[in-house]
Formats: structure tokens, sequence, C-alpha cells
């Protein structure tokens, strides 16, 4: 539930009561809203580059964490748009393929992950959120068991099944 304790509309107190099956913060003045803390919409990238998967750490992670590329799905824009987007803010690259890995409730952080494989090319060049990349060959490639981990996973299954 939303750590929320006021309403956005109308700046009452929240309460908690039962609606459409679950507990929820409704406003106790009566107004209306309803806070139904629905999960954000995060599009991921596990991006190929001349053959080697780009891992990278974000500037506010620790030395020696490193992930996919992600971020927020944008007000009118495609998952396939926003992946794609992400991929040049954040590494400099140009999307050339891009396909559907899954996607992945992150309850943790309470999101939704559409995963996807992008095929993309051109030097790398590190925005701001970034402190650095790895270039991983794909058998080398682990999966972690959480978050984008998951789609990672789900790739290398499917890569290692059409190897046969």
């Amino acid at each position: 539930m939303s750590g929320a304790r006021f309403c956005r509309a109308c700046g009452a107190a929240l309460e908690t009561l039962p609606l459409a099956g679950r507990l929820r913060l409704v406003c106790a003045a009566g107004c209306g809203h309803v806070e139904w803390n629905n999960p954000l919409p995060v599009v991921a990238a596990l991006v190929e580059r001349d053959g080697r998967i780009v891992l990278a750490r974000n500037a506010a992670w620790a030395e020696g964490t490193f992930g996919l590329i992600s971020g927020f799905l944008e007000a009118g824009e495609s998952p396939e748009d926003a992946v794609a987007r992400e991929v040049a803010e954040e590494l400099g690259l140009v999307a050339e393929a891009v396909a559907l890995i899954g996607v992945y409730p992150f309850e943790r952080r309470n999101e939704v992950i559409i995963a996807y494989h992008v095929v993309a090319a051109g030097e790398i060049v590190l925005n701001e959120e970034l402190a650095e990349v790895r270039l991983i060959d794909p058998e080398k490639l682990r999966a972690w068991d959480f978050g984008t981990g998951l789609a990672v996973r789900d790739w290398l299954a499917r890569q290692a099944s059409a190897r046969g």
C-alpha cells in the first residue's frame, strides 16, 4: 500500500477501507479520491552490441553492481519506443532491432518491467546516470533472481534452446 497520508485531490486525511476486493487508501472527507497504488511501467533493455551484452552501473549504485538499461515509460510512448529512447539516452547507441523478452512484476519497487532484447549500434557514450559499463560475452552472462535478472534468465534460456 502507498505511504500517502493525505488526499491528493482535497488534502484531507486518507483512511484504509475495503474497496474492489482489497484494502485501499481513500479520502476520509469523501471527495471520492482513491490511492490505487498501481505499479509504474518500466522498460528494460538487454542491449547487445557487436555480439556482446552491455551491463551498466548506475552512478548511485555500489561498486560492482551492474544491471540492464532501464527507465520509465513516458506518456504517449510505446514500450518499444521507450526502450529505444533509453538506450540512446543512457548509452548513446541506436536501437536497430527490438524484441520483447517478457513482462515481469517488480513488487519491491511497485513496478512492472517490460523487458526487451535490443540489438544496438554505435559508440557507447555514457550519460550522467551511469558510472560505467561492462561488455559481457553472452555465454558468460549470468542472471540474478530479481527485477531485470528474470528477463536475463529468460533470454539466456531462449538462447540455449535456439542452439539446441
